[in-house]
């Protein structure tokens, strides 16, 4: 049995500051796990498109990243990636809920060919590609992700938001910057990650996660059931806290360093099967 681990990394909060820049010694860290023969991907709610910079940026080697909150996996085909597993659903019902709740909101679903169509320009949204459409248009075809922002709405407000609407049909998880984020039923970083693990035929108990959102509760409570390691972020909010089975510092003090240095070192990994 090989030693190796299976690590995956949320990015914002995580692998990088709200200023996009790296949380202090990642970099060498990544590298140092790649040169161990640990398998380290990322797991995040970006889409691919705001997540392939930051693979090139750390010289993540993996097979596979995981995007958009678990309902897309990327898969590498020499130097190129294939939209390898992407999960949707029908779009119509959970927006017919929320623009009832929040009509002045800003819309944007992610189609499974990775297309977005959004309802109003938003700075924080990736909108390369994009195309602006009607809010009846963002009905017209499956979505992989709806993602709702409200200026004016903070994240207690959407929590009541999902309760009131019965959003019960879909998963979903408040970003750090609360907006709604909007995936396929049963479908979250965790899922993701384990369909990933199976194709790689890693042991589940070496598996290591770190996030510091609620999006990250799924993955959380996968690798716990795994016997794996779950690190939530110094500045995780409780219930994130709660779900993790360690703590480690917060992103600007280096705290997903930290925790990376406390996997095996090279010498200790045995060769890949």
């Amino acid at each position: 049995m090989t030693e190796r681990w299976l690590v995956g990394l949320d990015v914002d909060g995580t692998i990088i500051l709200q200023d996009e820049t790296m949380s202090p010694g990642v970099p060498e860290a990544i590298s140092r796990l790649r040169e161990a023969g640990h398998v380290v991907t990322i797991a995040t709610g970006r889409s691919w498109m705001a997540t392939r910079r930051y693979v090139e940026e750390l010289g993540i080697d993996a097979e596979y990243v995981v995007c958009s909150n678990g309902a897309v996996t990327m898969r590498r085909v020499g130097d190129e990636w294939e939209r390898w597993n992407v999960e949707t659903f029908d779009p119509t019902p959970a927006l017919a809920l929320l623009r009832d709740r929040l009509p002045e909101a800003r819309y944007m679903v992610e189609l499974a060919s990775g297309q977005r169509l959004f309802t109003e320009q938003l700075d924080d949204w990736t909108l390369d590609g994009g195309r602006r459409v009607t809010f009846e248009e963002l009905s017209d075809a499956p979505v992989s992700r709806i993602v709702v922002v409200s200026p004016d709405h903070d994240e207690e407000d959407f929590h009541r938001l999902v309760a009131d609407a019965g959003l019960n049909e879909v998963s979903y998880a408040i970003g750090w910057t609360a907006w709604l984020d909007i995936a396929p039923q049963g479908v979250d970083k965790g899922t993701a990650l384990e369909r990933v693990r199976g194709e790689l035929g890693m042991a589940g108990e070496r598996v290591f996660v770190a996030g510091d959102g609620r999006n990250d509760i799924g993955m959380f409570g996968w690798a716990r059931s795994l016997g794996g390691r779950a690190v939530g972020m110094g500045q995780a909010p409780p219930e994130v806290k709660d779900a993790a089975t360690e703590i480690t510092d917060v992103v600007e003090d280096g705290g997903l360093a930290r925790a990376l240095d406390t996997l095996p070192a090279p010498a200790q990994v045995s060769a890949a099967e």
